[in-house]
């Protein structure tokens, strides 16, 4: 009797998953491309090293100390 609910429920759920729309996934690519060592083009090293300078420096000001007047917090 508790079936056919949870076969209708587990069609249900299964069929919500399937999908007809492209969903942006990446194009297949031989695999021999995947491990050449080719350098790549254009180098990301430049952005990547800007990214790890911002997030060194949002680190330190997150660890910075800042002392707050209690005369401050009176007036909120």
């Amino acid at each position: 009797m508790l079936r056919a609910p949870s076969l209708l429920a587990l069609l249900c759920l299964m069929s919500a998953c399937a999908s007809t729309q492209d969903q942006g996934y990446p194009a297949l690519v031989p695999m021999e491309s995947l491990l050449s060592d080719a350098p790549l083009s254009p180098s990301p090293a430049s952005a990547l090293v800007a990214r790890a300078d911002a997030l060194r420096a949002r680190a330190a000001a997150l660890r910075a100390v800042t002392v707050v007047d209690e005369r401050d917090l009176s007036a909120q």
